[in-house]
């Protein structure tokens, strides 16, 4: 029961269903990533409005060091983002099983390296910020890329801005006042309550991921994203395997 759930969880055929179950975990994922993140190295690494902002405000006060560093942040999302991108068009023209899956295992092994970049803070304090920022906004951009494919930009994991302002459009719509008089000629403004209630769930799973990474990270240090990658792990082992031993089996029929 649990293999056909994180088959379907993370498999190459997707349902709304699993699309969703699978946005709330990963929401939960960035959440607890972009606060432990801030704890190590006193940046969000999630929202690149807020550091091209930051950019634009450092080239105006004459920090190019500054403006520069938050290029390699926006760079590095964006470099997350691409190669996501490529290993989901790579595996859907092989047509494998870890369409989805083998991103998800990238990120978990990145968010090893995380951790063990962590125990050389204190000893390359200079070379470490801004390699880590670089590396947790690779991370962020290949998440929210893996999501946004799945769903096709349906739902977005890290954009707690975009979460937001739709929750905002859904609210508006479920408290409008449809006049009686302006019901036979014009069609009635109603609220798509399922996906309110999909966006609230991403934007609480967000909340409780900032605050579990913030506790862990503050009681064990780097060594909180070892579980973070060890779900990680689970979600993309089945799609995975599948594909191994599907290889196996080919193999041995050539044999």
């Amino acid at each position: 029961m649990a293999i056909y759930f994180l088959r379907r969880l993370t498999g190459r055929k997707r349902s709304v269903e699993a699309n969703e179950h699978l946005g709330l975990t990963l929401a939960f994922v960035a959440g607890a990533t972009n606060a432990g993140g801030f704890l190590a190295v006193r940046q969000y690494t999630s929202h690149m409005s807020g550091i091209i902002a930051a950019m634009s405000d450092d080239l105006a006060l004459g920090n190019v060091s500054l403006a520069l560093a938050g290029l390699g942040a926006v760079l590095s999302f964006l470099a997350g983002a691409a190669c996501s991108a490529i290993l989901i068009n790579w595996a859907r023209r092989k047509r494998l099983h870890s369409e989805y899956a083998s991103s998800l295992l990238l990120e978990a092994f990145l968010l090893l390296c995380f951790g063990l970049l962590g125990a050389n803070l204190s000893l390359h304090m200079g070379l470490f910020i801004p390699v880590t920022v670089m590396l947790l906004c690779f991370i962020m951009g290949l998440q929210n890329a893996i999501i946004t494919k799945i769903s096709k930009a349906e739902i977005r994991t890290t954009h707690v801005t975009g979460l937001v302002t739709d929750i905002g459009i859904e609210l508006g719509k479920l408290f409008y006042w449809n006049m009686e008089r302006e019901r036979p000629s014009k069609p009635m403004v109603l609220a798509n309550r399922k996906r309110l209630k999909l966006l609230l769930l991403l934007l609480s799973m967000f909340f409780v991921g900032g605050v579990a990474g913030g506790m862990s990270f503050k009681h064990i240090g780097f060594m909180s994203t070892v579980p973070l990658a060890f779900l990680l792990l689970i979600l993309a082992a089945v799609p995975i395997l599948d594909d191994v031993f599907m290889r196996l089996h080919r193999i041995r029929k050539r044999a």
